[in-house]
């Protein structure tokens, strides 16, 4: 449990105190783009591996039942995430490494953007509470849990630090975008434009979602469908 704790702590860690902050820049500045985003992948490897061997090896001490209706919602509540992280991974987007140019666009918000500015986060959060929610054991607690608020602190310390970067640019862009999914468009910021999404984005996060359905008892000993 020590072991899992310390990589929970890792791995937030280098997230806020390195990439959140204004020490990418000063680090950025010494090294370069390339090598410091090398650099924060490697790091962020070697945090995931860490957390799956430390919850693997950890004493699930059990806090709560999970309740059964969610064994049953659990797998579409996990596709809803899939799709969230799937299309999020492959929208250009001004809120991603390198993406920063979209801010120039006539309208930079497009596709799944208008739902959210961070998909992929969202998806993460969706996921992690389902997970979390699900297993009710203080390993699950703290690995999901430390994954939650990053995905939920994520998007904050993102728009502050393209606020920084890029100004009245961004200021445009979130204008018309919330963090919070539907907000922007509940506000009639924006509107939902399903077609902008494209098929191929949805279909590729079911059939993800799918094959890992299919591979969760091989890969984690557990079957991902109740039985």
């Amino acid at each position: 449990m020590a072991s899992l704790l310390a990589a929970c702590a890792f791995f937030v860690g280098i997230h806020v105190v390195i990439s959140g902050s204004p020490l990418r820049g000063m680090m950025v500045g010494r090294i370069g783009e390339r090598p410091y985003l090398g650099l924060f992948s490697l790091l962020s490897i070697v945090g995931m591996v860490w957390l799956a061997r430390a919850y693997g090896r950890a004493e699930h001490i059990w806090l709560w039942s999970p309740p059964m209706a969610l064994r049953w919602t659990a797998p579409v509540l996990v596709l809803v995430a899939f799709v969230f992280v799937v299309v999020g991974l492959t929208t250009p987007s001004p809120t991603a490494a390198g993406g920063e140019s979209r801010l120039d666009l006539a309208e930079p918000a497009q596709g799944m953007l208008r739902v959210t500015r961070h998909p992929f986060l969202w998806g993460v959060a969706l996921w992690a509470t389902t997970h979390l929610l699900l297993n009710g054991d203080a390993a699950s607690l703290a690995l999901f849990g430390s994954l939650l608020l990053l995905a939920l602190i994520g998007p904050l310390l993102i728009d502050a630090k393209r606020r920084r970067a890029f100004g009245p640019k961004w200021e445009r862009f979130a204008a018309v975008t919330s963090n919070l999914p539907f907000a922007a468009i509940a506000a009639g910021r924006n509107r939902l434009q399903l077609g902008e999404i494209g098929a191929w984005r949805v279909l590729a996060a079911i059939g993800a979602w799918a094959a890992m359905l299919a591979a969760h008892p091989w890969l984690f000993g557990v079957p991902a469908l109740p039985h």
